[in-house]
């Protein structure tokens, strides 16, 4: 078995936005004390130049590095170590009989005092239900201002952005973070057009066992990429697929980015799923394996980051080749 962290992928939830709030967040006021319920929150709120106003964070908040020592908030039931398929079985035993997948220490939220928390409505096992979310702040003496973020597209994404920062006191960061954001994706699109570079045919796969396909958000960063995404349509949901429908969409390119998982793992998984017969056709396609954390996953800033990666591995003549510790090729011998 692979070492590493997995997440959880299987989402399924529908999304929705919304924001209650109880407390003042403006600039004029002091800064709010802010719980965050999902990584994705935590690295906007660290991109808005706002590390300092975290008291709380998830246990699987990763990044950036001085999130790590902030007071974990969530627990999970599932073994994070174990294989993708074993996780699955994991998350579907717990539905099956109504127990969570993850767990919110109330009473240490109370101690922390928050004036906002950020959840998430895009997945139901892939962070805290906002349902639990609700329980917990029911029973605070104080109630914080809830903001829960639901993108599933780019411009989705960039909307949670503002919204954090609107509730953090940081909108003018917000503004400037996703103008900067956007301007990386714009020199992407430019270099490609000049270049009259071909769009390849790509699969994300974003879990191996069950077979998923990623959506959301990533058909869009494999088009901002110059790829083509053949099998999922941006804004939708990841849905489960079987090998033959993968093949049967002929891709030039397989991106495997498993949800949670870092590069070292997700080149583990793809490398057992095309040693089977089953995968022997994608033996001499290109194939790739990223670090779904960094670059796919987490709907925050660093899908940009996921853009440029896809870009340097679809145009490898216009872009730097990617850094080895967030997207490894594999190579294999075709029989």
């Amino acid at each position: 078995m692979c070492g590493g962290t997995p997440r959880v992928s299987r989402c399924c939830s529908r999304p929705s936005s919304r924001s209650r709030s109880a407390v003042t967040t403006d600039a004029g006021a002091s800064a709010p004390r802010v719980v965050s319920l999902l990584p994705a929150a935590t690295e906007i709120v660290a991109a808005l130049g706002a590390l300092d106003q975290l008291v709380g964070v998830t246990h699987e908040c990763d990044h950036p590095a001085g999130a790590m020592h902030l007071p974990r908030v969530t627990a999970s039931a599932i073994d994070r170590d174990a294989s993708s398929g074993a996780i699955d079985a994991d998350v579907r035993a717990l539905a099956s009989t109504g127990a969570p997948v993850f767990t919110l220490d109330a009473a240490l939220v109370a101690s922390l005092a928050p004036h906002v928390m950020l959840t998430q409505s895009v997945c139901a096992v892939c962070a805290l239900p906002e349902s639990e979310v609700d329980r917990a702040v029911a029973a605070l003496a104080v109630s914080p201002a809830v903001v829960s973020l639901g993108g599933t597209t780019l411009d989705g994404v960039w909307d949670d952005v503002r919204r954090v920062g609107d509730a953090i006191g940081r909108r003018a960061e917000a503004d400037a973070l996703i103008a900067r954001a956007t301007a990386r994706i714009r020199r992407v699109h430019e270099t490609l057009k000049a270049a009259r570079a071909p769009r390849p045919r790509v699969v994300v796969i974003e879990w191996t066992n069950p077979l998923f396909v990623a959506g959301h958000w990533s058909p869009e960063l494999v088009r901002r990429a110059g790829g083509i995404d053949v099998l999922a349509e941006p804004g939708a949901h990841s849905v489960e697929i079987d090998v033959d429908a993968v093949r049967a969409a002929d891709p030039e390119v397989l991106l495997f980015a498993p949800c949670g998982f870092d590069v070292s793992r997700a080149a583990c998984e793809a490398e057992a799923l095309i040693a089977t017969e089953a995968w022997r056709w994608a033996r001499d396609r290109t194939t790739w394996a990223l670090d779904g954390n960094a670059l796919t996953s987490r709907p925050g800033p660093r899908l940009v980051d996921g853009i440029e990666v896809m870009a340097s591995i679809f145009a490898p003549e216009l872009f730097e080749a990617p850094d080895d510790r967030y997207a490894r090729r594999l190579n294999y011998k075709s029989e």
